[in-house]
């Protein structure tokens, strides 16, 4: 058969596994009336959230072993010699140096005292040219990527920024739990100032918020940001110009090595705010808030106790953790963040083989060929817009595991010589240069946008590709021990996912190759829009706080990409047991399987004050409700688990949202 099974592949000589351990089960809980509490309620239980954690679930855990396993690799480097220039002399010199906190207490803020002293320079007639050289302030952000309407060339952009909470409703929500964090938060910037031997601490804290909040004022929200439209605005460099003419561009362009005709603005408001606010605010005030971003971009590279104090806030206030993670951790962290792909090269050696790669690749077709397969039975989609989805389904370009090639470190210098702080600099300099070089050159589909060792996946519109990095191949997303009730359940659905992103609010919005340009009949778009209105409500109407509600809009794409997701690798799993029905085990039938399989990937525990943080920012649903708010929506799972209209969790037929 064409549909050959991962599984099948793997285990030909042994006996399957489930896959499925019931020790993560709840069954002191009814599962027809809370799916989510039945399937994980005993991962959750064996799982405690520890001091250091805001959330914890299965993507977390799987990350914790892989970090381990960096660690042990990045440890053996580091306790060797190596020659200057190196890989692995760079790799271990920026491990020793993130652990050596004794060292930065002794050199205090010496590192950043530049930083500060440039600052000190800016005036209303050089302050373009700072905004260009600057790694560590700004109004606005500068980055690279692919043409919305030219998808094989990249283009320079700007984004919105300047606003360090990030989102703008911190600025103007008036709830208590935001008013809160807003007063803790001015309370946080005057305490930074003042461990960085500022005067006026409050006065220039006060200074901060209000020219944030500005800038909060003209930016657009979270879900604004999800149209691409309204974000693609394309013009040439003589329009910006005249556009925002408080900003001489051709000096701020000229000092970060760029030179272009035309560019895309990503918010016109916000750009033209921070332009009004250039010649309108006194210089004094702008140099403070470019001092506090410096503060904020800096303080957890120096001493201990200006980490601490960032910690008090961003992981306290904000996200609930009690406790930073261990040094070694952090250390971990900033290699993988610094030297990503280099370090993945070594990771993939040791715990990636080719042979998984290719079962992988097996695995993908197969659930193209049942996203295929549910394009087509779509019967509120005309014969026009189906054939324009195929075209674009058989285009996907796939990327399992690794790259092809690997990208090159050698023009970054790590030092041990010089402060840990100095070597970030210049790793972020080397990293900026890295992206700039690619404005006005052809995009390189090749090129990656996650390291191999990452526990996730991704769809790009721009490029029409999924990705499936080695580092999310594991259990419980990937066993090649396991049934394909399980395999399809678990990373099955996650291919799936990915898949239907192409076929999302946003990314169907984009043809086959990549370019913003709306393939869909216009009947066919409205009848989608009216299915997903479906989706809006039901998640619009989730209390995920007594008195927070879910945001349907914001989460729209993540929600329409999991229904989708189960809905194609529920169908490839039938397709893959066509003939070979798997039996019955532990009092479960393979269907019921796969659902548990599904629910034990977003098996996981977060804090109340992480549930409001990703409520307000994060476009995913929490984790229970990308069960208990996907799974009413799916036909299949009310017939494996016998759901009822007595069951809490039912959904009327004809309210269930159906799409692909």
């Amino acid at each position: 058969m064409a549909l050959l099974t991962i599984a099948a592949t793997s285990c030909s000589k042994q006996q399957q596994t489930t896959g499925i351990n019931l020790a993560n089960l709840d069954t002191t809980v009814v599962a027809q009336n809370d799916f989510y509490q039945y399937a994980c309620g005993g991962w959750i239980a064996a799982n405690p959230l520890t001091d250091e954690y805001s959330s914890f679930g299965s993507f977390d855990k799987l990350a914790e072993n892989n970090r381990e396993r960096l660690n042990s690799l990045i440890k053996d480097i580091a306790s060797a010699e190596h020659e200057q220039g190196s890989i692995e002399q760079k790799i271990g010199d920026l491990y020793n140096l993130a652990l050596d906190t004794a060292r930065r207490d002794k050199e205090g803020l010496e590192a950043a005292l530049p930083l500060f002293a440039e600052i000190e320079t800016v005036t209303r007639e050089n302050i373009s040219e700072k905004l260009g050289l600057s790694m560590t302030y700004g109004l606005f952000g500068l980055y690279a990527d692919a043409d919305e309407m030219n998808s094989s060339m990249n283009i320079l952009k700007t984004a919105q920024g300047g606003f360090t909470l990030g989102e703008k409703s911190y600025y103007f929500d008036t709830d208590e739990r935001t008013t809160n964090i807003r007063e803790q938060y001015i309370k946080h910037v005057e305490r930074m100032f003042t461990l960085f031997g500022f005067d006026k601490a409050k006065e220039k804290a006060q200074t901060v918020l209000r020219l944030e909040t500005r800038l909060a004022a003209a930016a657009k929200s979270q879900v604004e940001l999800r149209d691409p439209y309204e974000n693609y605005n394309k013009m040439s460099l003589d329009s910006l110009k005249q556009l925002v003419p408080q900003i001489d561009w051709d000096v701020l362009l000229a000092a970060q090595n760029i030179h272009v005709d035309e560019l895309s603005v990503g918010q016109i408001a916000h750009l033209q705010e921070a332009g009004k606010m250039i010649v309108e605010e006194p210089i004094e005030d702008l140099r403070t808030l470019f001092t506090w971003q410096t503060i904020s971009h800096v303080s957890s590279s120096l001493t201990n106790e200006l980490y601490l104090a960032n910690f008090d806030f961003w992981g306290k206030v904000l996200s609930g953790r009690k406790e930073p993670q261990p040094l070694w951790k952090r250390a971990v962290s900033t290699v993988n963040g610094t030297l990503g792909e280099a370090v993945g090269q070594i990771y993939v050696k040791k715990y990636f083989p080719a042979e998984a790669k290719a079962r992988m690749v097996k695995l993908v077709k197969n659930l193209q060929t049942s996203l295929s397969q549910r394009i087509d039975a779509q019967e509120w989609m005309s014969k026009e817009t189906k054939a324009k989805a195929q075209e674009k389904l058989s285009a996907f370009y796939v990327k399992v595991g690794y790259p092809d090639k690997w990208r090159d470190y050698s023009a970054l210098n790590i030092n041990s010589e010089d402060p840990y702080l100095v070597n970030l600099m210049r790793a972020e300099k080397f990293e900026q240069d890295y992206y700039m070089s690619f404005v006005g050159k052809p995009v390189d589909r090749d090129r990656w946008y996650m390291t191999p060792q990452t526990v996730n996946a991704y769809y790009n519109p721009s490029t029409n590709e999924i990705c499936f990095p080695a580092g999310i191949l594991q259990p419980p997303f990937f066993d090649m021990e396991a049934d394909d009730a399980f395999n399809y359940g678990a990373i099955g659905v996650v291919i799936g996912h990915e898949m239907t992103h192409g076929f999302d609010d946003q990314g169907s919005l984009f043809d086959k190759d990549g370019n913003l340009n709306d393939w869909w009949a216009p009947e066919d778009r409205e009848k989608f829009k009216q299915r997903t209105q479906v989706m809006v409500d039901y998640f619009n109407g989730i209390e995920v706080l007594p008195g927070l509600h879910a945001n349907g809009e914001l989460t729209l794409g993540e929600n329409i990409a999991d229904h989708g997701g189960l809905n194609v690798s529920f169908q490839a799993y039938k397709n893959a047991t066509k003939w070979h029905k798997l039996p019955d085990v532990d009092g479960f039938t393979a269907d019921q399987r796969f659902f548990l399989a599904y629910a034990n990937v977003w098996a996981g525990d977060i804090r109340e004050e992480q549930i409001a943080v990703e409520t307000k920012t994060d476009p995913h649903s929490l984790g229970r409700w990308r069960v208990n708010g996907a799974l009413p929506h799916i036909d299949a799972w009310y017939k494996a688990w016998n759901i009822t209209e007595e069951s809490p969790m039912f959904v009327p037929k004809e309210k269930r949202v159906t799409i692909w």
